[in-house]
């Protein structure tokens, strides 16, 4: 019994069997792990960049991970009194019922105080974006720019 070794699918004549057909972004010598011939430098040299370029640093995480702590805290604050509030009419109707004054009871002054506290929320919100995530911003845009003239500048 012999066994057929070619291959079962149709191999371009041009290509031996053991390559693919649609190759990757790089090519590789033999292994994509061996070394890569360097390319040669132009007549200045290799260009090396003097600062990090946006894509490189880890601002954009920085700036990420601020922002996520920004909307949480701020969705934390109103969410978490107005869960208070609800779980407090669920399972304390009495204590809702409780008249403050006349005509004025506990649970309606709960609710009454939703509103200042969203407000507060929103003025959470700003402070924290004022004083942590506009900076982080600023400065990423201003590194964006710099880029972006640099690139402009090179031919």
């Amino acid at each position: 019994m012999s066994y057929d070794t070619s291959p079962s699918y149709p191999v371009p004549p041009h290509r031996p069997p053991h390559q693919p057909q649609y190759s990757s972004s790089q090519s590789y010598s033999t292994y994509p792990w061996a070394p890569q011939p360097q390319p040669e430098p132009g007549p200045a040299g290799p260009h090396r960049p003097r600062h990090s370029t946006l894509g490189q640093h880890s601002d954009i995480r920085v700036l990420r991970s601020a922002y996520r702590l920004q909307r949480r805290v701020a969705t934390l604050t109103a969410l978490g009194y107005f869960t208070l509030f609800l779980v407090l009419s669920a399972f304390a109707p009495s204590l809702m019922r409780d008249e403050v004054t006349d005509g004025l009871t506990v649970g309606l002054l709960l609710g009454l105080i939703q509103v200042p506290v969203t407000g507060a929320a929103i003025g959470l919100y700003e402070y924290t974006a004022r004083r942590t995530v506009d900076p982080i911003a600023e400065r990423l845009r201003k590194q964006a720019e710099l880029d972006t003239r640099r690139a402009e500048v090179r031919p």
